[in-house]
């Protein structure tokens, strides 16, 4: 990992900035759950999307490296979700958590490793 500090911090923006959307959004999270995911989900997606280009803007990206970001940025989000929903004050159950958090934190390596995989390529 060529810059685990950036990778933290971007891993943290990652987690806290749908977290501030999400709970702006929340009252219309009963009324349009569907509606509520499926904007938690673009909103997630886009950010990481951001967060991975401005990583690999600064260092010189590879597959390895894309590997180890997602990782990174998966490892920060399911961290700080672990205090605040399971254990913290929220007080998820781990399957309901999995079901309805947890599964979209998977697109955060399959995005890093794809832009890794392409800086390999492109060399």
């Amino acid at each position: 990992m060529k810059s685990i500090k950036n990778a933290l911090i971007y891993g943290f923006l990652l987690w806290i900035i749908p977290f501030i959307i999400s709970i702006a959004m929340f009252p219309f999270k009963k009324p349009e759950p569907f509606l509520f995911h499926s904007l938690m989900t673009v909103i997630s997606v886009t950010t990481v999307v951001i967060f991975s280009i401005l990583y690999f803007k600064k260092i010189e990206g590879n597959l390895k490296e894309g590997i180890f970001l997602g990782i990174i940025f998966l490892a920060v989000s399911l961290s700080f979700d672990y205090f605040m929903f399971i254990w913290g004050p929220i007080k998820m159950s781990v399957p309901d958590y999995i079901k309805e958090i947890g599964i979209t934190y998977l697109v955060y390596p399959i995005i890093t490793i794809g832009y890794g995989y392409l800086l390999t390529n492109k060399k």
